[in-house]
């Protein structure tokens, strides 16, 4: 997630689509099913934290979304949200995600189909293009 210098438009836009679908993907889908696999108190704090955190950054993009194009902090606020998602993802991928591979019971393969018809739902919703593999 970057913003150039002097564009304020379609890469915001699009970074917060973007993130808006990972949220709804992640909270609707992936953790509850991780939640329901695990008997795990270390995995279901990672599921909190990581619940917080996309509080956290859905709160900031609603502020970046009030901002105008051309108020000062619009880069601040866009720096924030990924600073925020960076930490995100660096904490799923170290500390959530090995666990997760760990859960036998966990069909890694079905979540991820389902997650991709929803991606590709919310896709259409949001009213972009038709979904394809690539953005899916």
């Amino acid at each position: 997630l970057h913003a150039n210098r002097g564009e304020t438009g379609p890469v915001t836009v699009t970074a917060c689509a973007e993130l808006k679908i990972h949220d709804t993907l992640e909270t609707e889908i992936f953790y509850p099913a991780v939640s329901d696999a695990a008997d795990d108190k270390a995995i279901e704090s990672l599921l909190d934290e990581a619940e917080e955190q996309h509080d956290t950054v859905l709160e900031l993009i609603e502020k970046l979304e009030r901002t105008g194009t051309d108020h000062k902090q619009r880069d601040a606020y866009f720096a924030t949200i990924a600073e925020h998602v960076k930490r995100h993802v660096l904490a799923e991928e170290t500390e959530l995600f090995p666990m997760v591979r760990k859960l036998q019971q966990l069909d890694l393969d079905a979540l991820a189909s389902a997650m991709k018809e929803r991606k590709a739902r919310l896709i259409s919703d949001m009213g972009y293009a038709e979904a394809t593999e690539e953005t899916v």
